[in-house]
C-alpha cells in the first residue's frame, strides 16, 4: 500500500488541512481536493489508492461524485463523510458503489481503520485484476484445438473422453494438454483449472474457447 494515496476531497480548508495532517501523522501519502469538480480534472492522472470525500459540498455532492467515479474509476474506493443528518445520502452512496461512510465529528482511529481497510481491498482487487490479464494474456497465445482440450480438462474429462469428442487419439490429446501445461505456465491440473475459473465472472461457467485474441 505504500504507493497508494489518500484523496480528500472537501471545501472546508480546515477540514482538508486537518485531515493531511491526520493522514500524513499515521504514516500515509495524502493528496487534497478543494472540490469534486478539481478532483475529476485530475482523475486521469491521479494515483491509485482511495477517495475520502464530504457528502455536502457546493457544486457536484460527495453522491454525484460516487456516482461519477463509479463510471470513470469502478475499483477506487470512496468513502464519504457526512454530517448530522446526512445518513440517507450515506446510504445511497453505498448503494452507488461507495465503501463506507464516518459519520461526524469522527474517531480518527475509525476513520484511519476505514481508510486502511479501503486501501488493502483496492490493493488485493488490482492483484487480482493483473492475475487476470495475465491468464488471459496466456489463453489468447493457445490454439484453437488446445483450447478444445483446454474445456475438457476444465470440465473433468479425461484424456480418452477429450480423444473420443474431439475425434483424435488419446496420445495427441497428451500432447496438446502438455502445451497448454507449458503456455499457461501451470505447475499441476489444479492450478490450471484454478486459472481458467479466476477468469469467469462468480455466476457464470468459465468458457476457455471463447479466450480473447491476442
Amino acid at each position: 500500500m505504500s504507493s497508494q494515496v489518500v484523496h480528500v476531497i472537501d471545501d472546508d480548508v480546515d477540514v482538508r488541512q486537518s485531515l493531511a495532517f491526520l493522514l500524513s501523522t499515521a504514516g500515509l501519502a495524502v493528496r487534497v481536493h478543494d472540490s469534486a469538480t478539481t478532483f475529476l480534472q485530475l482523475l486521469q492522472d491521479i494515483q491509485d489508492g482511495c477517495v475520502v470525500t464530504d457528502i455536502r459540498m457546493p457544486g457536484m455532492d460527495g453522491l454525484q461524485l460516487q456516482k461519477r467515479l463509479a463510471e470513470l474509476r469502478p475499483r477506487l474506493p470512496v468513502i464519504v463523510m457526512t454530517g448530522h443528518g446526512d445518513v440517507p445520502l450515506a446510504v445511497q452512496a453505498m448503494k452507488a458503489g461507495a465503501v463506507d461512510f464516518i459519520e461526524k465529528p469522527f474517531d480518527d482511529e475509525v476513520l484511519l481503520a476505514a481508510i486502511r481497510s479501503a486501501l488493502a481491498r483496492h490493493a488485493r482487487d488490482s492483484e487480482h485484476e493483473s492475475r487476470v490479464s495475465a491468464i488471459g494474456a496466456r489463453l489468447a497465445l493457445l490454439s484453437e484445438r488446445e483450447r478444445d482440450v483446454l474445456k475438457g480438462l476444465v470440465d473433468g474429462k479425461p484424456n480418452k473422453v477429450i480423444a473420443y469428442d474431439l475425434g483424435i487419439s488419446a496420445r495427441t490429446v497428451e500432447v496438446y494438454r502438455a502445451n497448454v501445461m507449458t503456455k499457461m505456465q501451470a505447475d499441476s491440473l489444479s492450478a490450471l483449472v484454478r486459472m481458467v475459473l479466476a477468469t469467469a465472472p462468480p455466476d457464470k461457467t468459465p468458457d476457455p474457447g471463447s479466450a480473447p485474441s491476442p
